[in-house]
This record gives structure tokens, C-alpha cells and sequence, in this order.
């Protein structure tokens, strides 16, 4: 384990307690845990998340990526942040991923595609809509989902990779909160955290090829996936988003922009995960009404 992923998993794992102290799972919730989606039972899990009232019926699907650096998180730090979701009227999917440094890239990417699979072939056992299969990722899962978006879209960037994505498969619209979408040389001081994270996550430690392959906005093509994208004002990657919109804008894929300002606190990097503020709620409703404009009646 590097200094900087230890580091990094103490102290977002302290901020998460914090958040989530005394938080239960909702009396309007059925939950379906620790379902095994590949070959690996410590790190390829998920679980499933239904309201109660929709027993029986079949529900739009959010896949939830979890952040954390590409070297931190689990299904159960975004639990409740993904119960909250399925509250609004969807199936959600929460899973654990394989981490660097223990598994470098594409390993998470893999794992990812697994998700997706496996929704596709357990849609009778949990009610699922693969028509409607929609996505939501913020920081690193931001970027991951915005990958693996463009690999579903871009067959000459999918050739890159050794996995293959279902036949035909493309999530139907995707949130990406808070996210970093081009990594290069310039965000690569030698001693800056980047640096150190993609050392930890890259076999070749950030080799011109590897950062290309990592840079989300340059594979984006006209069959991107529609989108939501947020960030906030106290979000340290909010300008990541400008060059989001002109790429976007450039493939004339239709999206959504929000900016969160509160006159109560200033919103932090990820703070729709925190579901007791009312700024998160907001955001998160924002977006299930996003997906639901894709949903036909």
C-alpha cells in the first residue's frame, strides 16, 4: 500500500462516517446485498435497491460508480446515498469495484462492464427495465463512467481495451457529478496528487499513452450518451466542466449543466452524497427527472 492511497482511504473514510452517522435503511426499502457479479467474492458484489411500493413491477435502472481516487470506496460508503436515489422510482445498483493499488487499470473498468452484464441478465430476477438503463458516477467514478461511456460509443476507443461491452449496449443517459474528465502532463506535478494517484493506478505510472487513454473528452463522439453534469462552488474540479460543455456542445450530444451555490454553506466536492442537505436532495432530483424524461410511458 503507497502512503498516498493509505492517506487517502483514513481520511475519506473518516468524512464519510461523519456523514452517514445514524443513517438506517428506509422502512420503504427492499434491498437485495452481497450479490456476487463475477468471479472474485471479496471485491465483485452488489446490491440491490427497490422501493417497497413498486413490488412487482418492472423499474428504470441507475447504476451507481462510487468515487474515491480510483483507490478508495465500497457499495457500503454509498448505501444510503443510492437508497435515497431508489426512492425517487428506480432499481439502483450499488457495487464494489476493484481498487489500485491492488488492481491497476483497467481492472475497475472491467468490473464496471460486469455490472452492466450482469443487469442485463438478471433483469426477471429483480424487476429490471434494460431499456432504461441509466448511470450516475461522481469524482473518479465520474471519469470511470464517462470511459466507459465513450467505449460503448467509440469502436475504434473500445479496441483499446480487452473486455468487450454487451452487444449493443449504451446506458441511456448518464449523470456525472463532480468529475475529472481529462487527465494530462499539466495536472501532473511531480509531487502533486495526481501524480502520485495515477502511479498507484497505472501500470506504466502515467505513460503519454496511458494519460490519452484516460483523457474521457477526446473519445467523446456523436453517440455519446445524453447527460447530466454537475459541480458546485466549493467543488475543487468545477473547472473541469467548461471543456465538458464545448466537447459536448462540438458532438452536439444533448445535456444538462448544473451549478449548486448554497446561501446556507458552501457545497463541497461531492456534496450530493450527503443526503441530509437540501442542496443534495435537490441535485438528486434534478437528475432522477433527467433520466425519467428518457423513460417512454
Amino acid at each position: 500500500m503507497s502512503v498516498t492511497s493509505d492517506y487517502i482511504r483514513k481520511s475519506f473514510r473518516e468524512s464519510d462516517d461523519v456523514r452517514d452517522a445514524g443513517l438506517t435503511t428506509p422502512k420503504e426499502i427492499v434491498r437485495y446485498d452481497n450479490l456476487i457479479y463475477g468471479t472474485d467474492p471479496a471485491w465483485q458484489v452488489l446490491d440491490v435497491y427497490r422501493p417497497v411500493s413498486e413490488d412487482g413491477n418492472i423499474l428504470p435502472v441507475i447504476v451507481s460508480i462510487h468515487g474515491g481516487g480510483w483507490v478508495y470506496g465500497d457499495k457500503e460508503r454509498y448505501q444510503y446515498y443510492c437508497m435515497d436515489l431508489a426512492l425517487r422510482g428506480f432499481a439502483v445498483v450499488n457495487f464494489t469495484y476493484r481498487l489500485a493499488p491492488e488492481f491497476q487499470f483497467p481492472a475497475s473498468l472491467e468490473d464496471t462492464n460486469l455490472v452492466f452484464a450482469w443487469i442485463l441478465e438478471h433483469k426477471k430476477e429483480y424487476g429490471f427495465d434494460t431499456e432504461h438503463i441509466f448511470a450516475v458516477g461522481d469524482s473518479a467514478g465520474a471519469h470511470m463512467l464517462g470511459i466507459y461511456s465513450a467505449i460503448c460509443t467509440n469502436t475504434e476507443y473500445a479496441s483499446e481495451f480487452s473486455f468487450r461491452v454487451p452487444a449493443g449496449f449504451v446506458p441511456k443517459a448518464i449523470a456525472l457529478n463532480c468529475g475529472v474528465y481529462q487527465i494530462s502532463m499539466k495536472h501532473m506535478k511531480p509531487d502533486g496528487l495526481t501524480t502520485l494517484l495515477m502511479a498507484d493506478y497505472l501500470p506504466e505510472k502515467g505513460s503519454p499513452k496511458e494519460l490519452e487513454l484516460l483523457n474521457v473528452q477526446e473519445h467523446i463522439t456523436e453517440q455519446f450518451p445524453p447527460v447530466f453534469f454537475m459541480t458546485a462552488e466549493g467543488d475543487f474540479l468545477k473547472s473541469e466542466t467548461g471543456p465538458l460543455s464545448e466537447r459536448l456542445m462540438e458532438k452536439n450530444i444533448p445535456f444538462v449543466y448544473r451549478y449548486y451555490k448554497s446561501a446556507e454553506r458552501e457545497l463541497q466536492h461531492v456534496f450530493h452524497c450527503n443526503i441530509r442537505l437540501p442542496e443534495a436532495k435537490l441535485c438528486n432530483d434534478e437528475e432522477c427527472s433527467f433520466f425519467r424524461g428518457f423513460v417512454k410511458e
